[in-house]
């Protein structure tokens, strides 16, 4: 019997979900993990803590290692999880692919467009893997309502409803500290939440095309940054409405799809999907999940897609279109008007 193969990945940047990355893909048996992060302190504790034997404060340090702590031609991993603040992304995701690595990168995929050509091309000189983390993908429930959805069962869709919020102090109580504060970084709830909803909503019913946004620091303390945002776009011949504010008292999510000739919904904080003809809604059994099943499932597959098994959940392209959507909703707050994605 064949082992599985132990894939050699760097994990750049351990704040809250770069540590979060490296103990899902420790979890999944199949990964050994090094770290690299510029804080000290931040470095020596996730270090300890999950028992990392390579840990480094320089990127190329980190490139320039081997396992075995002698000079080579070549690098030591298979892959870097790039989970360094959003405006970070596409330097560092770069140069890690010019040194031959597959890439993993947290959402969003930038803050701008600056500089996608010249990673894309890196990329497919080296003939790289690249795959942004929207981890929504992963979501077992999801993915079975979107195959159920393109099976055509219900028809084609006309009208997609994304409906989300949660209290965000108690699900990240650093965001004053963190890249959260200023959209340069990444921060406000349309780069940080809405952007989740909005690369859910185009897996399950394609891209969006044309956007028009409001958003609003309604309530958060601490910060000027939105914090709710009701957006309308459009997809192709479906109509669709995200709604997501950071600040109410449940942590709810849904997404609901309605067809020629039904309704479907996912209920993110019930892992469940559902679907509604006539008379009553039809469920499909709620899928168990832990803190990181989610993350876990998104690590394996990823391994599962370097390894040449699959392919990645969201890819590069499809990571740069929502990065689009983003941009386009960020500018159509500011400028009061619908505006094309490009």
């Amino acid at each position: 019997m064949q082992s599985t193969p132990i894939h050699h990945v760097l994990v750049v940047g351990v704040g809250s979900i770069g540590e979060r990355h490296v103990r899902c893909f420790l979890a999944t048996g199949r990964a050994r993990v090094s770290i690299c992060e510029i804080n000290p302190t931040l470095r020596t504790e996730v270090a300890k803590r999950y028992r990392i034997e390579h840990d480094f404060a320089d990127l190329d340090e980190a490139l320039r290692h081997s396992y075995d702590g002698h000079s080579y031609d070549g690098h030591s991993y298979d892959a870097a999880i790039i989970a360094v603040p959003a405006h970070r992304h596409i330097p560092i995701a770069r140069q890690a692919a010019e040194a031959g690595l597959d890439l993993l990168i947290v959402k969003p995929l930038s803050v701008t467009l600056d500089g996608i050509d010249r990673l894309q091309q890196a990329i497919a000189d080296q003939g790289r893997v690249a795959a942004v983390a929207y981890v929504y993908r992963a979501h077992p429930a999801l993915a079975s309502m979107r195959e159920a959805i393109a099976s055509g069962r219900w028809g084609s869709p006309v009208e997609l409803v994304a409906v989300a919020g949660q209290h965000f102090p108690t699900y990240r109580p650093a965001y004053r500290e963190i890249y959260y504060r200023d959209r340069a970084t990444g921060g406000g709830a349309i780069q940080d939440a809405l952007t989740h909803l909005l690369n859910a909503g185009e897996w399950l019913v394609g891209p969006i095309e044309r956007v028009v946004a409001d958003a609003a620091h309604q309530v958060l303390p601490g910060v000027e940054v939105e914090d709710t945002v009701h957006l309308l776009a459009r997809q192709g011949a479906v109509l669709s409405s995200y709604a997501l504010n950071q600040h109410q008292g449940p942590n709810e999510n849904s997404i609901t799809v309605i067809c020629l000739h039904g309704t479907v919904r996912f209920e993110y904080h019930r892992h469940r999907w559902r679907w509604l003809t006539d008379g009553d809604w039809q469920e499909q059994p709620q899928v168990e999940l832990e803190r990181d099943t989610l993350f876990i499932r998104q690590a394996e597959s990823f391994l599962d897609a370097i390894g040449q098994r699959a392919k990645p959940l969201c890819s590069l392209e499809e990571g740069v279109q929502t990065l689009r959507v983003n941009l386009a909703a960020l500018e159509s707050v500011e400028q009061k008007r619908w505006v094309e994605v490009r």
